[in-house]
């Protein structure tokens, strides 16, 4: 896979399995790093994700690297800017 935007696992509010599955899938398509990225509350669940995948599923996967962030959004209820975290953990096989 040549484009990083399909080797980039987004996480949200589905259960942890479904983003563990998404990990394992482009693994096993050829993929030799895969990130997992997420905002605010769903941080936590990023990093089930891959803690999961390396110690249950991958145990040759490595954490490359982790980027946090912050980044300003507008929000859609009293259009202001507001601050929310961010993290990026760059799984490399």
């Amino acid at each position: 896979m040549s484009s990083q935007a399909s080797e980039t696992v987004f996480v949200g509010n589905k259960p942890v399995m479904n983003y563990v599955l998404a990990c394992l899938t482009l693994f096993q398509n050829g993929a030799k790093e895969v990130s997992i990225k997420a905002r605010g509350r769903a941080i936590s669940r990023a990093v089930d994700v891959a803690e999961i995948l390396s110690n249950r599923y991958m145990p040759d996967v490595t954490v490359k690297k982790i980027r946090i962030d912050t980044e300003e959004v507008k929000d859609t209820q009293s259009s202001r800017m507001t601050n929310v975290s961010s993290m990026e953990i760059r799984l490399s096989a």
